[in-house]
């Protein structure tokens, strides 16, 4: 069995990148095609730029990504796991403190085996595309408090789980799966007032009249804003973006300086419609259930593998902790979820379509939607050219040739070339 499990992991390892150089190759061959749309904004030159941005980015994930899969094949099928398992036994005074010192140090491990890797992205690949803005001792600070705020997490959220363990050992999984769900909440709730200002500083919209226009949209919706705030990403990096956060009527809207500078008033409005029309849909609310049901049922299947008591035994071990189980249920959780992949990403899919249709129907103004996402696309350096399977699998939106299509199809003939030769006056 312990054959079959390693082999399966190299297989779903392979097929991974396979499906990842098949998308480079694909958007090679397809570089010269730029639709009608896209050409204002992109010309050989740019889609060649993107080409070697995209191929760059991906030979250090290979990178990374193959040294991670053979120090965790070394970690889980060479024997290191029991050696793990004895030593953080051996410091450890009781099922708690050696559960979280398990936990704490892979989580350890795996950030310091990222900082090579982060480094050279923020200050190779992303400088040498002018994208990286960040000094090297603002990288080193973020890095640290992201460590430490980790670290803490995920110790208080074993401490409580190991705690519910002991507590309700036939009926832990329930008990675990509620702390959980609570505790994810509870993050969510605190995050844009205490994580979030961590790293990023909030000011109020410095554009005259944008945040006047943003409460319009937003209570045409039937949407209460809250707060409106503009944050200082430029600071890390050129890229742009806006989302929501906070719950229930604690909803703040946050929009990237970058994006500011990219875009105009009416772009800007369109792109935050669409993050709007996700809200309306209850996609948020949507996923957040539909993750907490997933996790549910694999609390439960996980308590009734570990009651089993055959876990070990997968990997010729004749025994192991309860974190160390739970090792082996991360190893098979990823194998069963790898074809399962493509579900999720229809879904995504299927969501942001809906927020589309949402965003032209509030603003009226299908174009303003289209040409921000053309901005952002060659802002970006975006593959405009996914192969169809990898973006069937992997995409969690459609690919943005496909999605400024369909929003200027919505549009009729007279009102599609009035709205574009006026963005072109502009």
């Amino acid at each position: 069995m312990k054959f079959a499990l390693l082999s399966a992991y190299v297989l779903v390892f392979l097929c991974d990148q396979m499906l990842d150089w098949l998308n480079l190759r694909y958007q090679q061959r397809h570089a010269k095609q730029i639709p009608a749309s896209f050409r204002r904004h992109f010309d050989q030159a740019t889609v060649e730029r993107a080409l070697a941005y995209q191929t760059d980015k991906k030979r250090v994930a290979l990178l990374e990504e193959g040294l991670s899969a053979v120090l965790f094949i070394w970690f889980m099928f060479g024997g290191w796991l029991p050696r793990y398992d004895a030593w953080t036994a051996s410091l450890a005074g009781s099922f708690i403190a050696q559960g979280v010192l398990f936990l704490l140090g892979l989580t350890l491990a795996r950030q310091l085996l990222d900082l090579p890797f982060s480094w050279y992205r923020n200050f190779r690949i992303e400088a040498r595309y002018g994208f990286n803005t960040m000094p090297l001792r603002l990288w080193l600070t973020d890095i640290f408090k992201s460590t430490l705020l980790a670290l803490l997490l995920y110790g208080l959220l074993a401490i409580g789980a190991l705690w519910l363990v002991l507590a309700s050992p036939q009926a832990w999984w329930l008990w675990v799966w509620t702390f959980i769900t609570f505790f994810s909440l509870f993050v969510m709730i605190i995050s844009p007032y205490l994580i979030e200002p961590l790293f990023f500083k909030f000011s109020p919209i410095e554009k005259p009249g944008l945040e006047e226009r943003i409460r319009h949209l937003a209570e045409k919706a039937g949407l209460h804003a809250g707060r409106i705030f503009q944050v200082d990403a430029s600071r890390r990096s050129r890229h742009g973006n806006a989302y929501f956060t906070g719950l229930g009527r604690q909803k703040r809207i946050v929009l990237f300086d970058t994006l500011l500078e990219q875009m105009d008033d009416d772009q800007t409005l369109a792109v935050l419609a669409h993050e709007i029309g996700h809200w309306k849909h209850r996609h948020i609310s949507r996923r957040l259930i539909t993750s907490a049901l997933l996790a549910l049922g694999g609390l439960f299947l996980a308590a009734h593998l570990i009651r089993w008591g055959g876990l070990p035994a997968l990997l010729h071990l004749p025994s192991a902790s309860f974190a160390a189980q739970i090792m082996i249920l991360m190893l098979l959780a990823a194998l069963v979820t790898f074809p399962l992949t493509p579900l999720g990403n229809i879904l995504s899919r299927r969501h942001e379509r809906q927020a589309d249709r949402f965003a032209c129907g509030l603003t009226g103004r299908p174009a303003d939607l289209a040409e921000a996402l053309i901005k952002l696309a060659r802002e970006n350096l975006a593959a405009l050219h996914p192969h169809p399977l990898y973006a069937w699998v992997h995409y969690s939106h459609p690919p943005i040739v496909d999605r400024v299509t369909t929003l200027l199809d919505t549009m009729g003939k007279p009102e599609k070339d009035d709205q574009l030769q006026k963005k072109q006056r502009q």
